[in-house]
């Protein structure tokens, strides 16, 4: 008897295996994301009494651009092809890697607490959400969102709030710290709406030559020295190869997928993961404040991220 398989019936196996691996990596892409991202404290931890923020960050800058660069004359992947592309990925560069990683950096060096400093920038998601009700239309955050966004904020508050008094709060490091929160928003805003789809290796060193073109002149103006103890050595080495090529590769992903309002609430996941890091590196405490803070954070980002009821 001749043989019935359809023509191409034999590659559907593999073609549905293909496409359930790449729905599942989609899937995982928030946790990867609020994973990696939560490292970023710890790193400080084991770099800052090492190095002057502004010049570590240029040298991480530096050594990400040719990572990427090596990888992106491997895979020959594509460059932006506009003027106006460049610019746009410029502006997202300078504002979510030279603004909110300078100023985040910046304060906790200048003495802020860790804590502190993971509190006001947890106020993203609030601020994204009050943009997006104030232009209206197809922007609309529900009542729930509203619910899950204010619940994450206050299971945030009770994450850092036993470490709100690791370090000092003056008028230098807070206005550093809220000018981080503006850049993460506002990158994160600009980056929706005005960078098209293009290629992520590319996009992100188009995004990281601009935050050096910023951070170089002002690593100059500092005084400190780089000390090359090996504990800034692996910091260095992790924010390049983890954070940035992992972290912010990532973030761009999740913005260009899914609503400004669902990624940003993502933040909020950051301080009690950074906490549960920190018990199992540091050996600090989790005390019944800080589980009940992870608790509440999760039932919130799940409220902002849920999918609404379809009514029948």
């Amino acid at each position: 008897m001749a043989d019935q398989t359809p023509t191409g019936a034999g590659s559907a196996a593999p073609a549905a295996s293909v496409a359930a691996d790449d729905t599942a990596w989609l899937r995982a892409m928030p946790a990867v994301f609020v994973l990696i991202w939560s490292t970023g404290f710890i790193v400080a931890r084991f770099g800052m009494p090492h190095a002057p923020p502004m010049t570590f960050l240029a040298w991480r800058y530096a050594a990400s651009i040719l990572c990427f660069l090596v990888w992106i004359s491997l895979v020959r992947a594509p460059w932006p092809t506009t003027r106006a592309q460049w610019i746009h990925l410029g502006v997202t560069g300078i504002l979510m890697h030279a603004g909110y990683l300078g100023g985040v950096w910046a304060a906790v060096k200048s003495g802020m607490g860790a804590g502190t400093s993971a509190l006001i920038v947890g106020l993203q998601p609030v601020l994204t959400a009050v943009w997006l009700s104030a232009r209206g239309g197809d922007h609309h955050v529900s009542l729930r969102q509203w619910g899950g966004l204010l619940l994450g904020l206050l299971g945030v508050a009770l994450v850092v709030s036993p470490k709100l008094g690791a370090g000092g709060v003056d008028a230098l490091n807070l206005t550093l710290a809220i000018g981080a929160l503006f850049s993460i928003t506002v990158g994160t805003l600009y980056q929706k709406h005005h960078v098209t789809p293009c290629d992520v290796r590319t996009a992100n060193t188009v995004q990281l030559m601009a935050a050096l073109l910023v951070t170089l002149p002002l690593s100059l103006l500092e005084s400190e020295p780089m000390d090359w103890h090996p504990n800034l050595l692996g910091a260095l080495a992790w924010s390049v190869l983890a954070l940035t090529l992992g972290g912010s590769s990532l973030l761009y992903l999740l913005i260009q997928r899914g609503a400004a309002t669902r990624v940003t609430s993502l933040m909020y996941l950051v301080p009690p993961c950074t906490a549960v890091l920190a018990a199992l590196l540091f050996g600090e405490s989790l005390g019944l404040t800080t589980l009940a803070g992870i608790a509440t954070t999760v039932c919130g980002v799940v409220l902002v991220v849920r999918a609404p009821r379809v009514q029948a």
